[in-house]
């Protein structure tokens, strides 16, 4: 974890020399006045991010007196860079943060808000190969990154199914383009988010099945991904906080209610993006935002520790995570 944190941070002072992503609104002679804040992406821009984007161009952070530069993250994510103070918020994950929220360095990061209600990861495969269900991965090759998390939850949920998890394939993941990688049978099934890879299968016309872990076992319907903030910078500016957060809400709002508009705004800011899978990314993730909440952002404490609560159980964080660590919905509207 040290040596972790030590080169993430050294990576974090690349990131400064790096122009923001997207063009936004154009500086102007007020924008002096405005307040910096630094928001660093945990990946090249995508549909996770888009209410970010929406609420740069449309100028809900600029009448909130804030002046956003959207960033890409270094090498080990988000976190380091909030926790360093570098940028005051982020985009993480709650599996991810575990790690970071532990042990004797740990980072003052929480998560303010749930970009997405509920964890749209799973198991994508080729279809009618019998891994529709995760007993069906026995004997089949699983990409995997080798992560503690990620390999409990694959054994928790093959072996709820009657499967043996001992007898999964698991390969190391090289993995960057999940649909060639089905096609070409050098792998079987690969753990996605389904509002991007899978709707790339789906633009591609390849048949797959899958599964999502939520709906295998209700302890993995954790928050992925959130917004994070530093913990001390949100003490000392609440208002700024609440301000920043009240102007994202806006964006992400836009973007359900008007997901082709949301999509040409991401596009303009990112315009290697393939406008077709951003479009119907966009479709896919505008019932996802918000779900069945009314406010967007909501984080349930309940499910939120339910997650921490099983990596607790399990040992998979290097000190207990006591309930209610690591999030709070106080900087919500």
């Amino acid at each position: 974890m040290k040596k972790r944190i030590l080169a993430a941070v050294l990576t974090a002072l690349v990131v400064f020399g790096m122009t923001g992503c997207g063009s936004g609104k154009k500086e102007s002679s007020d924008q002096k006045d405005l307040k910096k804040i630094t928001f660093v992406l945990d990946w090249t821009p995508n549909t996770n991010h888009t209410g970010i984007y929406v609420a740069k161009e449309k100028g809900y952070f600029e009448d909130a007196g804030l002046d956003v530069d959207i960033v890409q993250p270094p090498e080990d994510g988000a976190e380091v860079l909030v926790g360093s103070g570098k940028a005051q918020f982020g985009i993480s994950f709650q599996d991810t943060m575990a790690s970071a929220l532990t042990g004797d360095d740990a980072l003052p990061i929480e998560a303010v808000a749930a970009v997405l209600q509920h964890n749209t990861s799973g198991i994508i495969s080729r279809k009618g190969e019998g891994m529709d269900r995760p007993k069906g991965l026995e004997g089949k090759k699983y990409a995997t990154w080798d992560a503690p998390i990620e390999k409990a939850t694959l054994k928790q949920v093959v072996e709820a199914d009657g499967g043996d998890f001992d007898k999964v394939k698991m390969i190391p993941s090289t993995v960057t383009d999940e649909v060639s990688a089905l096609k070409s049978k050098s792998v079987d099934a690969i753990w996605i988010f389904y509002g991007w890879a899978g709707i790339a299968a789906e633009n591609a016309g390849l048949k797959t099945d899958y599964f999502a872990f939520k709906d295998i076992d209700d302890v993995f319907d954790y928050y992925t991904p959130v917004i994070i903030g530093n913990s001390s910078w949100l003490k000392k500016n609440p208002e700024t906080a609440k301000k920043f957060l009240s102007a994202a809400k806006k964006g992400y709002e836009d973007a359900i209610k008007d997901p082709e508009g949301a999509t040409k705004i991401l596009c303009e800011a990112a315009p290697e993006l393939d406008k077709d899978l951003v479009v119907n990314s966009q479709k896919y993730m505008k019932d996802q935002y918000k779900a069945e909440v009314d406010q967007w952002g909501y984080i349930d404490p309940e499910r939120w520790n339910a997650f921490y609560n099983w990596l607790n159980e399990k040992k998979l964080v290097e000190t207990q995570i006591p309930e209610n660590t690591g999030f709070t919905n106080d900087y919500l509207e």
